[in-house]
């Protein structure tokens, strides 16, 4: 899994095992790197470090920098992706301590660690590294609509931060069990830190957002699949148009929707509600068809870690039959998962 891309996306190289920071962060859905570095990575993680005010935890053990150094951390990861991205003044003493009790940094946000001067300064002073993962490789190239070899799926979700990479890497490793050739192709700060290559779509600039898709997954044999990390929802507010970039780029074969039950507004935008799963596979449908007229639905991802086993069971049982495809829960797995990854290899 995780074929080198040729040309312009390398592999990085990126120290490790890692102490994951959530700063003061108080909505869950904003430390999702921290989560997928603890669900997907775990052996790479030694613990959380936090600041007086934050409610989220990994659940991980609580640490200081100088024991995440003794308990063998090379480098503190910002586990957070905030509205912006932005590194507020509020975190920056602990990121120079991390650095002072012997820990390079690593970030994936908007805000260059480098251009933070007391942090640049720190990291020259102390010899440490900082490592921003949300930079787009150079040159990247307009798109051209070209139909490649292989097949792709794409995960698209209603809204932010509720599964669409943990679908997407859950449904490579599934189609590797099966003996289907498959690669995850990350395409956020947190799917790159775990399969160690990428290109972070959302700081693509707009015209290249087509072109960097087509870049990420690029011609590869008749029955190989790249399964690709979704971004944003196609309807919502702001990230819209990162989310239709990688669809018109992706062009894939096989779509499935990415859903949190319970959820009623889009992240961080308050009042604007989440659009419905129809609409969502409607949208696709009509915009997909562009660069890919044989688009086609493989099912639903629903996240239900809010709901009790037996609550969830019978929940995507209900949606399972209104909807007319599999619904499953990937990180739930079980007969309903199944269905969903022969759905989508059908």
């Amino acid at each position: 899994m995780n074929a080198p891309l040729d040309g312009m996306v390398g592999a990085l190289t990126l120290p490790q095992p890692y102490v994951l920071f959530l700063g003061d962060t108080t909505i869950p859905g904003f430390a999702k790197t921290a989560f997928g570095l603890r669900d997907w990575a775990p052996d790479k993680c030694v613990g959380e470090l936090r600041l007086a005010g934050a409610t989220v935890t990994t659940g991980l053990d609580a640490l200081t920098p100088a024991e995440a150094r003794a308990r063998g951390a090379r480098a503190l990861v910002i586990g957070v992706a905030n509205q912006g991205g932005v590194i507020p003044p509020s975190w920056r003493a602990s990121l120079v301590e991390a650095m002072e009790a012997g820990l390079d940094l690593i970030a994936g946000m908007h805000m260059r660690l480098a251009d933070i001067p007391e942090l640049a300064d720190a990291a020259r002073r102390l010899g440490r590294r900082l490592i921003d993962v949300r930079v787009p490789p150079t040159q990247i190239p307009i798109a051209t609509g070209r139909k490649r070899s292989g097949k792709r799926l794409l995960t698209v979700g209603t809204d932010c931060a509720l599964g669409k990479k943990y679908t997407a890497l859950a449904l490579a490793r599934a189609f590797e069990l099966r003996g289907v050739e498959a690669d995850f192709r990350a395409s956020g700060q947190t799917g790159i830190m775990i399969a160690g290559g990428g290109i972070p779509m959302d700081a693509v600039v707009s015209d290249f957002e087509a072109g960097a898709a087509e870049l990420l997954s690029p011609d590869a044999p008749a029955n190989h699949w790249d399964v690709i990390e979704g971004q944003g929802a196609i309807t919502h507010p702001s990230y819209a148009a990162v989310s239709l970039g990688l669809l018109h780029g992706s062009q894939p074969d096989v779509f499935v929707v990415c859903h949190e039950p319970g959820r009623t507004e889009m992240l961080g935008t308050a009042g604007y509600q989440l659009t419905s799963i129809e609409e969502i596979v409607e949208l696709t449908f009509l915009l997909g068809r562009r660069t890919n007229p044989a688009i086609r639905c493989g099912g639903f991802a629903f996240n239900t870690s809010a709901l009790e086993e037996e609550e969830a069971v019978a929940l995507m049982a209900r949606e399972s039959w209104r909807l007319g495809l599999p619904v499953a829960d990937p990180i739930r797995g079980g007969p309903a998962f199944d269905a969903l990854v022969d759905s989508c290899l059908a």
